[in-house]
């Protein structure tokens, strides 16, 4: 069964190579590491006995990002964690934000020789898959070897539920075989259901409990200097944005206001340097002295820079790409943006809409909403008033989590 999903998996990666080719090359994804993404750890991550060994599983920078609350929950709780990532952006995330608290390394690719490989080297007494990661060989090399699965944070888009429903007679062996779900909201729950899962609590997400604990005051300010922002002036900071946005977010920035766009991939930096001519690029060390526009095109730093904003922009909301996290911006505090498309956060957008803790809008009326907002200081104080209280009623889900995770390995 295992060489089935294997050429499976082989022949889909050849058929979709000529489209994805392209993609790839442009984000220098060939520079990846390769090592890793075959199972082979520079280091054994599977350490001494005598403690609960918990496997994370985190796609990218959101899912790193959603589970900075629970890691320090489970070590300080007497678990050794390492934090498994697939992506190059969320992999150097992960180095930075666990250094002295996990062990971060490469998730491999579904291939069954590399996943044992992995799994031998890592040893894990349970594996928590962050919001969702399921793939048939990682899964049935962990039922293979009694390692309980458990998803947490759930989160499963409509657009994804009905990609998996057209291959259903794949995934739900896989989602049968879970030791439980703990899901976003109660409509991620059903879809959950009817994959497969058996065992789904509605937990709410792994999000909420962490919007404070981002990058500290003296980062923000280490950042302004070390860019030219002036703090005496209003600045409007764009974050997670798309190639699309950069010139909308451009023209709709008031005369005098400044902005920095921080793009959400390496590969659309130096585009968006060419639609904000003049800009201080954070990694050539340019110091903004004479412009307004600055370009963050680092890894690691946009919660710094969210901390030093008047007025925060989503990105990828507006165009076709779903959107980007809204909860760390509301949480610090801030006036925050969006557009209307944002598919991939609906339970957090359901949350913050009614409770007049974000402002959504459309394209074209970014701009006077922009103004309206720099010049009424009470309007942005309310919306952190808001949202405040908004993300205070909402937290929790990473002690459910631990406490799960917990019991799972204990078993």
């Amino acid at each position: 069964m295992r060489w089935l999903t294997d050429l499976a998996l082989f022949l889909i990666a050849l058929a979709a190579a000529p489209f994805m080719l392209p993609g790839l090359l442009r984000r220098g994804w060939f520079n990846t590491d390769w090592r890793g993404r075959r199972g082979i750890l520079d280091t054994s991550a599977s350490g001494p006995g005598g403690q609960p060994h918990i496997l994370l599983a985190a796609v990218s920078v959101g899912e790193v990002n959603a589970i900075r609350t629970l890691v320090p929950l489970l070590v300080q709780r007497g678990a050794r964690v390492t934090v498994a990532v697939t992506t190059d952006t969320g992999f150097a995330r992960a180095s930075v934000q666990f250094e002295n608290t996990a062990h971060v390394v490469r998730y491999p690719f579904d291939l069954s020789v590399w996943v044992n490989r992995f799994l031998d080297a890592v040893s894990p007494d349970v594996v928590g898959l962050v919001e969702l990661e399921v793939w048939p060989n990682f899964m049935r090399s962990c039922g293979s070897r009694g390692i309980p699965v458990q998803v947490i944070g759930g989160r499963l888009s409509d657009r994804s539920y009905r990609r998996y429903r057209l291959v259903s007679g794949v995934v739900r062996p896989m989602f049968n075989t879970l030791a439980g779900v703990h899901a976003q909201d109660a409509a991620i729950g059903e879809r959950f259901q009817s994959l497969g899962a058996a065992s789904v609590e509605v937990t709410l997400s792994l999000k909420w409990d962490h919007v404070a604990a981002s990058s500290s005051i003296e980062d923000a300010d280490a950042l302004a200097a070390a860019m030219g922002i002036d703090r005496t002036r209003p600045l409007v900071v764009a974050g997670s944005s798309a190639p699309h946005e950069h010139a909308l977010i451009r023209d709709a920035v008031p005369a005098g206001t400044q902005l920095l766009c921080a793009p959400r991939r390496p590969e659309w930096w130096d585009a968006a340097a060419e639609v904000l001519p003049g800009c201080a690029r954070r990694s050539l060390g340019d110091l903004g002295s004479d412009t307004d526009r600055f370009l963050l095109d680092t890894i690691g730093e946009l919660s710094a820079a969210y901390r030093l904003a008047d007025i925060i922009i989503i990105g990828r909301s507006f165009g076709d790409l779903h959107g980007s996290d809204p909860l760390e911006p509301v949480g610090l505090g801030k006036a925050v943006i969006c557009g209307p498309a944002m598919g991939d956060f609906g339970p957090s957008m359901a949350v913050l809409l009614p409770a007049d803790a974000i402002v959504q809008v459309e394209p074209a009326n970014l701009g006077s909403t922009l103004a309206t907002l720099l010049e009424d200081a009470a309007a942005r104080e309310s919306l952190a008033t808001c949202g405040a209280a908004a993300i205070a009623s909402m937290q929790g889900a990473s002690e459910k989590a631990a406490d799960r995770l917990l019991m799972l390995a204990a078993c």
